[in-house]
């Protein structure tokens, strides 16, 4: 059996779990999200306790079965906690400002960049220099972390621009003459 799918997931107080189907749907302190299981997966509730059943021991049906435990987890887990996601903006003249839910971005180009987040995301600006990105679906925070950290991605030479806290960027020796 898989490793991660034979794991059972443990349900925490004050989220509501409905199967309709395949459909995992979760409702919780932080909102609702929903997620549907792949047909050759069963879902079973017991309890507090939700388990993944897989058909067979075909190298698919192993592969779909530790994503499939993982999606619900991190689905019930975003509507208990929620997912966090932190940036930081480094170099010399880089920083953020917070106009209502959009983010004004000054990263070294002609004019500033201008992000607003999707429904079910929200972006703060801690400082000026520092964002936090929350949300319940964990994709998409990732996702929106990573369009931010595109608009200018750290370079190698000074590691100016967006980065993940503490990310590690290694830095490339100047070419000498």
């Amino acid at each position: 059996m898989s490793r991660v799918g034979k794991s059972p997931i443990s349900v925490p107080a004050g989220v509501k779990i409905n199967l309709q189907g395949q459909t995992v749907q979760a409702e919780g302190p932080k909102g609702k999200l929903s997620f549907t299981v792949h047909e050759r997966i069963a879902v079973a509730k017991e309890g507090d306790v939700i388990t993944l059943q897989r058909s067979s021991d075909s190298k698919t049906d192993k592969a779909l079965h530790g994503t499939s435990r993982a999606m619900v987890f991190n689905t019930i887990n975003g509507v208990s906690k929620g997912w966090v996601k932190e940036l930081e903006i480094r170099g010399v003249g880089y920083r953020g400002e917070q106009k209502g839910a959009a983010l004004n971005l000054l990263l070294g180009f002609s004019h500033p960049v201008v992000f607003t987040p999707p429904k079910g995301i929200t972006v703060k600006m801690d400082g000026n220099v520092k964002i936090v990105v929350e949300g319940v679906d964990r994709q998409l925070v990732g996702q929106v972390a990573a369009t931010i950290r595109g608009y200018r991605p750290p370079e190698p030479y000074k590691g100016k621009g967006v980065r993940y806290l503490n990310e590690v960027v290694v830095q490339k020796e100047v070419k000498k003459t």
